[in-house]
């Protein structure tokens, strides 16, 4: 079965055909990470006490921006004070929703220098993330640099205290200033950031989970294995109803067979023990319907990693532990609880890296009633193996061990 990486790269050869297909030159400028202006704030914003830091609502001084059309291709980058955008209320992003982002970290090392971890993958799916809504190509490689332009800029706003991050949000609209229903041809690419602190401030406390058997996330065909915007909005209503059912995140479950697919915007795993002793570790397939996430990739790399060069080396010792890609679905978690042998079920995704889930409910068809799976309780909130992979993921982030090469350094 092709890696997630593997069917990355193999979209690479269409990638690069993207803007001629939407009619534009061979010859017209590319993203250039070279050609970038920078434009210091003169008026810098006071840095926020970490402990009062809320995701997503403190942006730092600066952003990135560069723009595309089909008769200059693309702009000169620039980096200046962060602003609001000025856009033609025609444009395709307001109608047509082509619009895709990526959710990347920095992370300060122990010398204080910043790092981002596998911001490759980033880089890669957004491009594929582009073409799916026919949106200009750009060079991955162009972006990341200047990516690492604009954090070595902000990197003041990196809390130097451990668990926090800077959050990078890359993002790409449509913006051909016309109604009619078409591939947009113009394009604003940009780039801002926001400091960020753990995402269980006080300790990690397992979730509930609502499995929503009616509404759906995405479907086969569809675009669930892009980030797009289109597929966040319709998931708040369903949100909204869980909530009132007094749980805090959707389980998404979709077709007759109850195919789990992800947990509110986060890939999900499960650790079953087998007949034998081990222990299987299963995230649903890439089937077109889920995230190709980073997090994900990294937890089967680790996972899949063996020798003592593993961060997981240690655990893997009393734990034998395979690997599963495949069909998930909810009457097995349900079968797999009531026989004791599901140890853990958990999110994985950028923002929290890890979090454990505590039940799901779930209403059963056959008699219209609520029905509940427990999972086990751990005192500290994570399971056996969500603790070794966050311990383990936290700190190839930082920079305090080194793995594969997936904490990439910025130069200060």
């Amino acid at each position: 079965m092709p890696t997630a990486i593997a069917k990355l790269e193999a979209l690479q050869p269409a990638l690069s055909v993207t803007a001629q297909s939407l009619g534009a030159p061979e010859d017209l400028p590319g993203l250039d990470a070279s050609k970038v202006l920078i434009t210091h704030s003169i008026n810098l914003k006071e840095l926020p006490p970490p402990e009062k830091l809320v995701f997503g609502q403190t942006m730092t001084d600066h952003m990135l921006i560069v723009n595309y059309s089909p008769e200059t291709g693309w702009s000169v980058p620039v980096i200046k004070p962060y602003a609001p955008l000025q856009l033609d209320p025609a444009c395709s992003v307001f109608h047509y929703t082509p619009a895709l982002f990526e959710g990347m970290k920095a992370f300060l090392d122990p010398s204080g220098q910043p790092r981002l971890f596998r911001p490759d993958l980033n880089m890669q799916r957004m491009s594929t993330s582009a073409d799916r809504v026919a949106l200009p190509h750009f060079d991955a490689n162009e972006l990341l640099k200047l990516i690492k332009k604009l954090v070595k800029l902000e990197a003041r706003w990196i809390p130097k205290i451990q668990g926090y991050s800077l959050y990078i949000r890359p993002t790409m609209i449509g913006t051909r200033p016309a109604i009619g229903v078409a591939a947009s041809t113009h394009a604003c690419l940009y780039v801002i950031c926001s400091p960020t602190g753990p995402y269980f401030p006080t300790g990690y406390k397992p979730v509930s989970l609502w499995a929503e058997q009616d509404a759906v996330r995405s479907w086969p065909g569809g675009t669930g294995a892009y980030k797009l915007g289109i597929n966040y909005a319709p998931c708040f209503k369903p949100q909204q109803e869980a909530a009132r059912k007094g749980y805090q995140q959707i389980l998404w479950i979709l077709g007759e067979a109850q195919q789990i697919t992800e947990v509110g915007q986060m890939n999900f795993f499960a650790m079953f023990q087998r007949n034998d002793g081990a222990y299987d570790v299963v995230t649903p397939i890439l089937d077109g319907t889920i995230l190709p996430g980073v997090t994900r990739n990294s937890v089967l790399a680790l996972v899949r990693a063996d020798g003592d060069s593993s961060p997981l080396a240690n655990f893997q010792r009393s734990h034998k532990l395979y690997a599963h890609e495949r069909q998930l679905t909810l009457p097995e978690l349900h079968e797999m609880s009531e026989s004791g042998r599901l140890i853990e079920a958990f999110g994985v995704g950028t923002a929290a890296i890890i979090c454990p889930i505590g039940r799901v409910g779930y209403q059963d068809k056959s008699t219209g009633a609520t029905r509940e799976i427990q999972m086990p309780e751990y005192k500290s909130g994570l399971g056996p193996l969500s603790t070794v992979l966050l311990e383990s993921i936290v700190a190839i982030q930082e920079g305090r061990i080194e793995f594969e090469g997936w904490s990439q350094p910025i130069d200060v």
